[in-house]
């Protein structure tokens, strides 16, 4: 991947591993900073139904925390293997510091519904959302569906939909292996 635009749409729990792609000048961390997330965050906004929230430098240092513990163990589905435990353990510590509860709150005048909450600080509700994810990835039909993107150099994860998918994003890696290909075509032929 050449493109530091973050990728989206995948799992929430990979575009969170994807955060950490490898540009051409070396790899890179897409949520390095606050203002990293934030810009990531706005990206996702539309999947992400809680609040986030002002963040600071304590929500960044959990959120990658969690990632870090996500993508052990989506490397590992990825090759087949069993999660590492100390991977598990860190993705049920983020579930178990803000647990989803449900309660019944007002919407307009009259009428209740059932909402979901968390509490506690920004980047512990986020790592657990994250979380939470990557634990219904994991335990579910999906897992043996991760995949790394066949091109070079390419370190991003996806869930292919179809079975024949064989790069992150078509329009960035998949372009660039035709290129290469039709490069290679015409200066040996």
């Amino acid at each position: 991947m050449t493109d530091p635009v973050p990728l989206t749409g995948e799992p929430l729990a990979v575009d969170l591993v994807n955060t950490r792609p490898r540009l051409a000048s070396g790899p890179v961390d897409l949520i390095g900073d606050v203002a990293g997330l934030r810009a990531w965050l706005a990206l996702e906004a539309e999947r992400i139904e809680e609040a986030v929230g002002p963040l600071d430098g304590d929500d960044l240092a959990e959120l990658r925390r969690v990632r870090e513990h996500i993508a052990a163990a989506l490397y590992a589905a990825r090759d087949g293997e069993p999660a590492p435990p100390e991977a598990v353990l860190g993705i049920n510590r983020a579930l178990a510091a803000a647990p989803l509860v449900r309660e019944l709150v007002r919407e307009g005048g009259e009428g209740l519904v059932l909402a979901p909450r968390r509490e506690g600080a920004p980047g512990v509700r986020l790592a657990a959302l994250f979380a939470e994810d990557a634990a219904a990835l994991l335990a579910g039909p999906a897992r043996s569906r991760v995949r790394a993107c066949g091109a070079e150099e390419c370190v991003m994860l996806f869930v292919p939909a179809h079975p024949s998918r064989r790069w992150c994003s078509a329009a960035r890696c998949g372009n660039r292996a035709r290129v290469a290909r039709y490069y290679q075509r015409h200066r040996t032929g």
